[in-house]
Protein backbone atom coordinates (compact mmCIF):
# COMPACT_ATOMS: atom_id res chain seq x y z
CA UNK A 1 0.00 0.00 0.00
CA UNK A 2 1.17 3.27 -1.07
CA UNK A 3 1.09 6.01 1.83
CA UNK A 4 2.17 9.35 0.57
CA UNK A 5 2.96 12.31 2.84
CA UNK A 6 1.52 15.63 3.11
CA UNK A 7 3.38 18.63 2.82
CA UNK A 8 1.35 19.67 6.84
CA UNK A 9 3.23 15.92 8.09
CA UNK A 10 1.29 13.20 8.98
CA UNK A 11 -0.97 12.49 11.63
CA UNK A 12 0.79 11.29 14.38
CA UNK A 13 3.45 13.97 13.86
CA UNK A 14 1.07 16.63 13.70
CA UNK A 15 -0.98 15.42 16.94
CA UNK A 16 2.59 15.38 18.95
CA UNK A 17 2.49 19.06 19.43
CA UNK A 18 0.06 19.54 21.72
CA UNK A 19 -0.56 22.98 24.49
CA UNK A 20 3.09 22.26 25.79
CA UNK A 21 4.71 23.69 22.61
CA UNK A 22 7.87 24.41 23.28
CA UNK A 23 8.54 28.33 24.00
CA UNK A 24 12.18 27.76 23.29
CA UNK A 25 12.74 26.29 20.74
CA UNK A 26 9.86 28.36 19.11
CA UNK A 27 12.39 31.44 19.46
CA UNK A 28 15.67 29.03 18.80
CA UNK A 29 16.63 31.49 16.41
CA UNK A 30 15.15 35.09 17.81
CA UNK A 31 17.37 37.75 19.38
CA UNK A 32 15.93 38.80 22.32
CA UNK A 33 15.17 42.74 22.51
CA UNK A 34 18.38 44.62 24.86
CA UNK A 35 16.39 44.75 28.51
CA UNK A 36 17.90 48.37 28.64
CA UNK A 37 14.46 49.56 26.80
CA UNK A 38 12.91 48.32 30.06
CA UNK A 39 15.06 50.66 32.40
CA UNK A 40 12.84 52.11 35.37
CA UNK A 41 10.76 49.70 35.85
CA UNK A 42 10.39 47.47 38.60
CA UNK A 43 10.39 43.59 38.86
CA UNK A 44 7.02 43.65 39.92
CA UNK A 45 5.79 45.15 36.68
CA UNK A 46 8.09 42.76 34.60
CA UNK A 47 6.54 39.65 36.22
CA UNK A 48 2.79 41.56 35.97
CA UNK A 49 3.43 41.43 31.88
CA UNK A 50 4.68 38.04 31.97
CA UNK A 51 1.05 37.44 33.61
CA UNK A 52 -0.16 39.11 30.42
CA UNK A 53 1.75 37.10 27.77
CA UNK A 54 1.28 33.70 29.31
CA UNK A 55 -2.48 33.86 28.95
CA UNK A 56 -2.08 35.38 25.59
CA UNK A 57 0.32 32.58 24.83
CA UNK A 58 -2.25 29.75 25.97
CA UNK A 59 -4.93 31.18 24.10
CA UNK A 60 -2.37 31.20 20.87
CA UNK A 61 -1.61 27.52 21.54
CA UNK A 62 -5.03 26.49 21.62
CA UNK A 63 -5.42 28.50 18.42
CA UNK A 64 -2.56 26.74 16.79
CA UNK A 65 -3.71 23.63 18.14
CA UNK A 66 -7.24 23.44 16.71
CA UNK A 67 -5.81 24.13 13.47
CA UNK A 68 -3.13 21.32 13.76
CA UNK A 69 -5.85 19.20 14.83
CA UNK A 70 -7.42 20.29 11.61
CA UNK A 71 -5.01 19.68 9.22
CA UNK A 72 -4.66 15.98 10.69
CA UNK A 73 -8.19 15.12 10.35
CA UNK A 74 -8.25 16.35 6.85
CA UNK A 75 -4.92 14.24 6.05
CA UNK A 76 -6.98 11.02 7.21
CA UNK A 77 -9.94 11.36 5.30
CA UNK A 78 -7.42 12.17 2.29
CA UNK A 79 -5.26 8.77 2.65
CA UNK A 80 -8.88 6.95 3.28
CA UNK A 81 -10.07 8.04 -0.59
CA UNK A 82 -7.18 7.41 -2.09
CA UNK A 83 -7.08 3.76 -1.00
CA UNK A 84 -10.46 3.07 -2.62
CA UNK A 85 -9.81 4.49 -5.83
CA UNK A 86 -6.54 2.76 -6.37
CA UNK A 87 -7.11 -0.08 -8.72
CA UNK A 88 -4.43 -2.71 -8.78
CA UNK A 89 -5.83 -4.45 -12.00
CA UNK A 90 -4.74 -1.84 -14.51
CA UNK A 91 -1.09 -0.79 -14.07
CA UNK A 92 -0.51 0.83 -17.32
CA UNK A 93 -3.49 3.24 -17.49
CA UNK A 94 -4.33 6.67 -15.96
CA UNK A 95 -6.64 6.76 -13.74
CA UNK A 96 -9.35 8.58 -13.96
CA UNK A 97 -10.59 11.65 -12.32
CA UNK A 98 -14.18 12.36 -10.51
CA UNK A 99 -13.69 15.95 -13.30
CA UNK A 100 -12.29 13.95 -16.07
CA UNK A 101 -8.69 14.19 -15.60
CA UNK A 102 -5.56 11.77 -14.77
CA UNK A 103 -2.36 12.03 -13.33
CA UNK A 104 0.79 9.87 -13.11
CA UNK A 105 3.20 9.74 -10.02
CA UNK A 106 7.16 9.21 -11.14
CA UNK A 107 7.08 5.66 -10.16
CA UNK A 108 4.14 4.83 -12.51
CA UNK A 109 1.32 4.75 -9.93
CA UNK A 110 -2.02 6.74 -10.51
CA UNK A 111 -2.96 9.04 -7.79
CA UNK A 112 -5.98 10.99 -7.34
CA UNK A 113 -5.00 15.21 -7.73
CA UNK A 114 -6.09 16.86 -4.83
CA UNK A 115 -6.22 20.48 -4.25
CA UNK A 116 -4.22 22.15 -1.92
CA UNK A 117 -5.82 22.92 1.35
CA UNK A 118 -5.80 26.40 2.32
CA UNK A 119 -5.19 27.39 5.52
CA UNK A 120 -7.77 29.52 5.93
CA UNK A 121 -10.24 26.63 4.79
CA UNK A 122 -9.32 24.90 7.99
CA UNK A 123 -11.69 25.98 10.63
CA UNK A 124 -11.17 29.52 8.96
CA UNK A 125 -8.15 29.71 11.22
CA UNK A 126 -5.34 32.14 9.65
CA UNK A 127 -2.05 30.18 10.10
CA UNK A 128 0.37 32.56 8.95
CA UNK A 129 -0.99 35.33 10.72
CA UNK A 130 -1.10 33.21 14.15
CA UNK A 131 1.91 31.42 13.40
CA UNK A 132 3.80 35.61 13.69
CA UNK A 133 1.65 36.28 16.72
CA UNK A 134 2.61 33.51 18.34
CA UNK A 135 6.27 34.18 16.93
CA UNK A 136 5.95 37.72 18.78
CA UNK A 137 4.39 36.57 21.90
CA UNK A 138 7.43 34.44 22.91
CA UNK A 139 9.61 37.24 21.72
CA UNK A 140 8.14 39.46 24.78
CA UNK A 141 8.41 36.46 27.22
CA UNK A 142 12.01 36.20 26.57
CA UNK A 143 12.78 39.79 26.80
CA UNK A 144 10.39 40.13 30.33
CA UNK A 145 12.52 37.30 31.66
CA UNK A 146 16.16 38.46 30.83
CA UNK A 147 14.83 42.00 32.40
CA UNK A 148 13.66 40.00 35.24
CA UNK A 149 17.04 38.23 35.54
CA UNK A 150 19.00 41.34 35.26
CA UNK A 151 17.16 42.65 38.02
CA UNK A 152 17.49 40.04 40.14
CA UNK A 153 21.39 39.65 39.32
CA UNK A 154 21.57 43.64 40.25
CA UNK A 155 19.38 43.01 43.62
CA UNK A 156 21.64 39.74 44.34
CA UNK A 157 24.44 42.32 43.74
CA UNK A 158 23.18 45.19 46.26
CA UNK A 159 22.09 42.55 49.13
CA UNK A 160 25.59 40.87 49.25
CA UNK A 161 27.18 43.99 49.33
CA UNK A 162 24.38 44.59 52.36
CA UNK A 163 25.73 41.24 53.56
CA UNK A 164 29.31 41.92 53.46
CA UNK A 165 29.41 45.37 54.73
CA UNK A 166 27.58 43.78 58.35
CA UNK A 167 29.71 40.95 58.28
CA UNK A 168 32.73 43.49 58.04
CA UNK A 169 30.63 45.39 61.09
CA UNK A 170 30.14 42.00 63.31
CA UNK A 171 34.05 41.24 62.51
CA UNK A 172 35.02 44.50 64.11
CA UNK A 173 32.14 44.63 67.04
CA UNK A 174 33.76 41.33 68.11
CA UNK A 175 37.54 42.24 67.57
CA UNK A 176 36.43 45.23 69.77
CA UNK A 177 34.45 43.01 72.16
CA UNK A 178 37.06 40.44 72.92
CA UNK A 179 39.84 43.98 73.28
CA UNK A 180 37.60 45.36 75.99
CA UNK A 181 37.49 41.95 77.49
CA UNK A 182 41.20 41.47 77.65
CA UNK A 183 41.64 45.07 78.98
CA UNK A 184 38.74 44.05 82.02
CA UNK A 185 40.89 41.12 83.27
CA UNK A 186 43.65 43.12 83.57
CA UNK A 187 42.64 46.46 84.83
CA UNK A 188 40.86 46.84 88.08
CA UNK A 189 37.18 48.56 88.03
CA UNK A 190 34.72 49.33 90.39
CA UNK A 191 31.70 50.00 89.43
CA UNK A 192 29.21 48.04 91.80
CA UNK A 193 29.34 45.23 94.22
CA UNK A 194 28.86 42.57 91.33
CA UNK A 195 30.96 44.13 88.34
CA UNK A 196 33.85 41.52 88.93
CA UNK A 197 32.60 39.13 91.23
CA UNK A 198 29.55 36.69 90.77
CA UNK A 199 28.40 33.24 89.42
CA UNK A 200 28.67 35.17 85.31
CA UNK A 201 32.36 36.82 86.31
CA UNK A 202 34.99 37.60 83.63
CA UNK A 203 37.20 35.76 84.61
CA UNK A 204 37.32 31.64 85.41
CA UNK A 205 37.81 30.65 89.10
CA UNK A 206 41.66 29.93 88.67
CA UNK A 207 42.27 33.62 87.40
CA UNK A 208 39.76 34.94 90.30
CA UNK A 209 42.27 32.61 92.55
CA UNK A 210 45.92 33.62 91.71
CA UNK A 211 44.24 37.65 91.42
CA UNK A 212 43.32 37.43 94.99
CA UNK A 213 46.60 36.14 95.99
CA UNK A 214 48.93 38.77 94.08
CA UNK A 215 46.70 41.20 96.09
CA UNK A 216 47.44 39.59 99.48
CA UNK A 217 50.73 39.56 98.21
CA UNK A 218 50.88 43.02 98.04
CA UNK A 219 49.64 43.83 100.96
CA UNK A 220 52.03 41.94 103.03
CA UNK A 221 54.95 43.74 101.21
CA UNK A 222 53.37 46.85 102.25
CA UNK A 223 52.49 45.66 105.77
CA UNK A 224 56.39 44.52 106.00
CA UNK A 225 57.34 47.92 105.18
CA UNK A 226 55.64 49.91 107.49
CA UNK A 227 54.23 47.74 110.35
CA UNK A 228 57.55 48.00 112.73
CA UNK A 229 57.89 52.22 112.27
CA UNK A 230 54.07 51.71 112.99
CA UNK A 231 54.33 49.48 116.61
CA UNK A 232 57.04 52.33 117.82
CA UNK A 233 54.47 54.61 117.82
CA UNK A 234 53.43 55.43 121.78
CA UNK A 235 49.86 55.43 122.33
CA UNK A 236 48.50 56.02 126.20
CA UNK A 237 44.63 55.75 125.85
CA UNK A 238 43.47 55.36 129.03
CA UNK A 239 41.88 52.06 130.40
CA UNK A 240 39.04 52.13 132.56
CA UNK A 241 38.89 49.94 135.63
CA UNK A 242 38.27 46.56 135.30
CA UNK A 243 34.99 46.50 137.42
CA UNK A 244 33.84 48.37 134.33
CA UNK A 245 34.06 45.11 132.11
CA UNK A 246 32.24 42.94 134.39
CA UNK A 247 28.68 44.64 134.42
CA UNK A 248 26.22 44.24 131.56
CA UNK A 249 25.38 47.42 131.07
CA UNK A 250 21.71 49.42 130.42
CA UNK A 251 21.67 50.10 126.51
CA UNK A 252 18.78 48.74 124.07
CA UNK A 253 21.23 45.82 123.02
CA UNK A 254 22.09 45.14 126.61
CA UNK A 255 19.95 41.69 126.45
CA UNK A 256 21.28 40.89 122.95
CA UNK A 257 25.21 41.06 124.49
CA UNK A 258 24.85 39.19 127.44
CA UNK A 259 23.26 36.08 124.99
CA UNK A 260 26.38 36.04 122.66
CA UNK A 261 28.49 35.96 125.47
CA UNK A 262 26.98 33.43 127.03
CA UNK A 263 26.60 31.60 124.22
CA UNK A 264 30.46 31.87 123.51
CA UNK A 265 31.19 30.57 126.96
CA UNK A 266 29.19 27.39 126.39
CA UNK A 267 29.89 26.34 122.96
CA UNK A 268 32.74 28.58 121.95
CA UNK A 269 35.43 27.02 124.80
CA UNK A 270 34.49 23.62 124.67
CA UNK A 271 37.20 20.65 123.66
CA UNK A 272 37.13 19.84 119.88
CA UNK A 273 38.39 16.37 119.98
CA UNK A 274 35.65 14.80 120.06
CA UNK A 275 33.64 16.82 117.49
CA UNK A 276 34.09 15.44 113.74
CA UNK A 277 33.01 18.14 111.76
CA UNK A 278 36.25 19.94 112.82
CA UNK A 279 38.78 19.91 110.55
CA UNK A 280 42.39 20.92 111.54
CA UNK A 281 43.76 23.32 108.50
CA UNK A 282 46.94 24.68 110.10
CA UNK A 283 49.01 23.67 112.75
CA UNK A 284 52.06 26.35 113.66
CA UNK A 285 53.49 25.62 116.76
CA UNK A 286 50.90 26.70 119.97
CA UNK A 287 48.92 27.41 117.45
CA UNK A 288 45.90 25.78 115.11
CA UNK A 289 43.26 26.73 113.28
CA UNK A 290 40.69 24.40 112.63
CA UNK A 291 37.65 24.62 110.08
CA UNK A 292 33.67 22.91 109.73
CA UNK A 293 32.79 23.25 106.31
CA UNK A 294 28.94 24.86 105.63
CA UNK A 295 27.79 26.54 102.68
CA UNK A 296 24.13 28.17 102.24
CA UNK A 297 22.93 29.10 99.04
CA UNK A 298 26.03 28.67 97.10
CA UNK A 299 27.73 30.93 99.60
CA UNK A 300 30.93 30.06 102.15
CA UNK A 301 29.64 30.49 105.97
CA UNK A 302 32.58 28.15 107.33
CA UNK A 303 32.89 28.59 111.35
CA UNK A 304 36.61 29.00 112.28
CA UNK A 305 38.51 28.36 115.27
CA UNK A 306 41.98 28.72 116.13
CA UNK A 307 43.75 28.57 119.69
CA UNK A 308 46.72 29.80 120.73
CA UNK A 309 49.14 30.23 123.81
CA UNK A 310 51.16 33.65 123.88
CA UNK A 311 53.32 33.88 126.63
CA UNK A 312 54.06 37.32 129.12
CA UNK A 313 50.80 38.80 128.36
CA UNK A 314 47.48 39.08 130.29
CA UNK A 315 43.93 38.11 128.79
CA UNK A 316 42.84 41.68 129.69
CA UNK A 317 45.98 43.39 127.63
CA UNK A 318 44.98 40.73 124.56
CA UNK A 319 41.53 41.65 124.67
CA UNK A 320 42.13 45.51 125.50
CA UNK A 321 43.82 46.09 122.16
CA UNK A 322 41.34 43.96 120.21
CA UNK A 323 38.48 45.41 121.86
CA UNK A 324 40.07 49.49 121.66
CA UNK A 325 39.35 51.91 118.56
CA UNK A 326 42.41 53.99 118.92
CA UNK A 327 44.59 51.68 118.23
CA UNK A 328 42.97 49.34 115.56
CA UNK A 329 44.72 50.38 112.71
CA UNK A 330 48.20 49.75 114.49
CA UNK A 331 47.57 46.38 114.17
CA UNK A 332 44.89 45.83 111.70
CA UNK A 333 45.82 45.79 107.63
CA UNK A 334 42.80 44.52 106.01
CA UNK A 335 40.54 48.00 107.38
CA UNK A 336 40.34 50.43 104.72
CA UNK A 337 38.82 52.99 107.15
CA UNK A 338 36.03 52.69 110.49
CA UNK A 339 34.35 54.89 112.74
CA UNK A 340 32.60 54.45 115.88
CA UNK A 341 28.56 54.99 114.52
CA UNK A 342 27.27 55.06 118.73
CA UNK A 343 28.99 54.38 122.10
CA UNK A 344 26.57 52.54 124.01
CA UNK A 345 28.81 52.40 127.15
CA UNK A 346 31.68 51.67 128.38
CA UNK A 347 32.34 48.93 127.05
CA UNK A 348 30.29 48.62 124.33
CA UNK A 349 30.64 50.33 121.15
CA UNK A 350 28.90 50.26 117.26
CA UNK A 351 31.21 50.11 114.57
CA UNK A 352 31.13 50.95 110.73
CA UNK A 353 34.24 49.45 108.86
CA UNK A 354 35.03 48.88 105.48
CA UNK A 355 38.26 46.41 103.90
CA UNK A 356 40.22 46.95 101.50
CA UNK A 357 39.25 45.73 98.31
CA UNK A 358 41.15 42.41 96.89
CA UNK A 359 40.49 42.85 93.07
CA UNK A 360 38.52 41.26 91.24
CA UNK A 361 36.62 40.13 94.72
CA UNK A 362 33.94 43.13 95.63
CA UNK A 363 34.73 45.60 98.76
CA UNK A 364 33.34 44.43 101.73
CA UNK A 365 31.79 46.40 104.68
CA UNK A 366 30.62 45.47 108.46
CA UNK A 367 28.63 46.97 111.04
CA UNK A 368 28.47 45.81 114.21
CA UNK A 369 28.83 46.08 117.92
CA UNK A 370 31.80 45.37 119.92
CA UNK A 371 31.80 44.58 123.62
CA UNK A 372 34.30 43.75 125.98
CA UNK A 373 33.30 41.67 128.98
CA UNK A 374 35.32 40.00 132.34
CA UNK A 375 34.21 37.11 133.54
CA UNK A 376 35.04 35.34 136.35
CA UNK A 377 36.79 31.68 136.37
CA UNK A 378 36.86 28.69 138.10
CA UNK A 379 40.14 27.50 138.45
CA UNK A 380 41.40 24.59 136.82
CA UNK A 381 41.93 21.58 138.74
CA UNK A 382 45.78 22.51 138.00
CA UNK A 383 47.68 23.18 141.88
CA UNK A 384 50.91 24.43 139.67
CA UNK A 385 48.13 27.19 137.51
CA UNK A 386 46.25 29.99 138.86
CA UNK A 387 43.46 30.85 136.66
CA UNK A 388 42.54 34.52 136.91
CA UNK A 389 40.12 35.58 135.20
CA UNK A 390 38.67 35.32 131.54
CA UNK A 391 38.24 38.04 128.83
CA UNK A 392 36.06 38.08 126.31
CA UNK A 393 35.60 40.68 122.85
CA UNK A 394 32.56 39.44 120.95
CA UNK A 395 31.60 41.36 117.46
CA UNK A 396 28.45 40.71 115.77
CA UNK A 397 25.89 42.23 113.30
CA UNK A 398 24.17 44.81 113.86
CA UNK A 399 21.59 47.49 111.95
CA UNK A 400 21.55 51.16 112.40
CA UNK A 401 19.87 54.10 111.03
CA UNK A 402 23.25 56.23 110.77
CA UNK A 403 25.37 53.68 108.75
CA UNK A 404 22.72 51.77 105.78
CA UNK A 405 23.85 49.11 103.18
CA UNK A 406 24.62 50.63 99.77
CA UNK A 407 25.67 49.70 96.37
CA UNK A 408 29.18 50.56 96.85
CA UNK A 409 30.32 48.17 99.32
CA UNK A 410 28.77 44.29 99.74
CA UNK A 411 27.30 44.38 103.42
CA UNK A 412 29.45 41.07 105.43
CA UNK A 413 27.74 39.52 108.51
CA UNK A 414 30.01 38.40 111.34
CA UNK A 415 30.05 37.01 115.14
CA UNK A 416 33.41 36.68 116.18
CA UNK A 417 34.63 36.48 119.47
CA UNK A 418 37.92 36.66 121.13
CA UNK A 419 38.53 34.90 124.28
CA UNK A 420 41.27 34.53 126.35
CA UNK A 421 42.10 32.97 129.88
CA UNK A 422 45.12 34.03 131.96
CA UNK A 423 47.54 31.28 133.25
CA UNK A 424 49.75 32.43 136.05
CA UNK A 425 52.77 29.91 137.05
CA UNK A 426 53.42 30.51 140.61
CA UNK A 427 57.02 32.44 140.96
CA UNK A 428 59.84 30.81 143.27
CA UNK A 429 59.90 32.09 146.58
CA UNK A 430 58.83 35.47 147.66
CA UNK A 431 59.18 36.83 144.38
CA UNK A 432 57.08 39.12 142.29
CA UNK A 433 55.07 37.75 139.33
CA UNK A 434 56.80 38.75 136.13
CA UNK A 435 55.88 38.44 132.62
CA UNK A 436 57.56 34.89 132.35
CA UNK A 437 54.88 33.37 134.63
CA UNK A 438 52.14 34.77 132.16
CA UNK A 439 50.80 32.66 129.66
CA UNK A 440 47.71 33.76 127.51
CA UNK A 441 45.42 30.91 126.30
CA UNK A 442 43.38 32.38 123.36
CA UNK A 443 40.24 30.65 121.81
CA UNK A 444 39.56 32.64 118.79
CA UNK A 445 36.32 32.01 117.08
CA UNK A 446 34.72 33.38 113.77
CA UNK A 447 31.18 33.05 112.13
CA UNK A 448 31.54 35.02 108.81
CA UNK A 449 28.76 35.75 105.85
CA UNK A 450 31.12 37.59 103.48
CA UNK A 451 27.66 38.11 100.89
CA UNK A 452 27.86 38.33 97.30
CA UNK A 453 29.44 35.34 95.54
CA UNK A 454 32.80 34.25 95.27
CA UNK A 455 34.29 31.25 94.30
CA UNK A 456 34.31 28.51 98.00
CA UNK A 457 37.88 27.62 97.21
CA UNK A 458 38.75 31.11 96.86
CA UNK A 459 36.94 32.00 100.08
CA UNK A 460 38.42 28.82 101.97
CA UNK A 461 41.94 28.98 100.52
CA UNK A 462 41.98 33.07 101.72
CA UNK A 463 40.66 31.90 105.37
CA UNK A 464 43.25 29.35 105.70
CA UNK A 465 46.04 31.89 104.43
CA UNK A 466 45.21 35.18 106.25
CA UNK A 467 43.52 33.75 109.84
CA UNK A 468 46.76 32.47 111.17
CA UNK A 469 48.45 35.33 110.01
CA UNK A 470 46.30 37.73 111.47
CA UNK A 471 46.66 36.12 115.13
CA UNK A 472 50.83 35.82 114.31
CA UNK A 473 50.66 39.46 113.55
CA UNK A 474 48.03 40.68 116.70
CA UNK A 475 49.31 38.66 119.02
CA UNK A 476 53.26 40.06 117.95
CA UNK A 477 51.87 43.49 118.29
CA UNK A 478 50.38 42.92 121.97
CA UNK A 479 53.62 41.78 123.30
CA UNK A 480 55.31 43.99 121.81
CA UNK A 481 53.28 46.84 123.48
CA UNK A 482 53.02 45.56 126.61
CA UNK A 483 56.95 44.01 127.15
CA UNK A 484 58.03 47.51 129.14
CA UNK A 485 54.58 48.28 130.73
CA UNK A 486 53.30 47.18 134.01
CA UNK A 487 51.19 43.59 133.72
CA UNK A 488 47.32 44.46 133.22
CA UNK A 489 45.31 41.76 135.07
Amino acid sequence: RLKAESGYGSESSLRRHGSMVSLTSATSGYSTTSTSSFKGHSLREKLAEMETFRDILCRQVDTLQKYFDGCADAVSKDELQRDTIVDDDEDDFPNTRSDGEFIHNNNGSKEKLFQCLSPKDINGIDFKGEAITFKATTAGILATLSHCMDLMVKREDSWQKRLDKELEKRRRIEEGYKSALSELKKKSHFRGPDYEEGPNSLINEDEFFDAVEAALDRQDKIEEQSHTEKWRIQRSSPVPPGDVYSTMGSHRFADKVEEMVQNHMTYSLQDMGGDANWQLVVEEGEMKVYRREVEENGIVLDPLKATHSVKGVTGHEVCHYFWDTDVRNDWETTIENFNVVETLSENAVIVYQTHKRVWPASQRDVLYLSAMRKILANNENNPDTWLVYTWLVCNFSVDHDNAKPTNRCVRAKINIAMICQTLVSPPEGDREISRDNITCKITYVANVNPGGWAPASVLRAVAKREYPKFLKRFTGYVQEKTSVKPILF
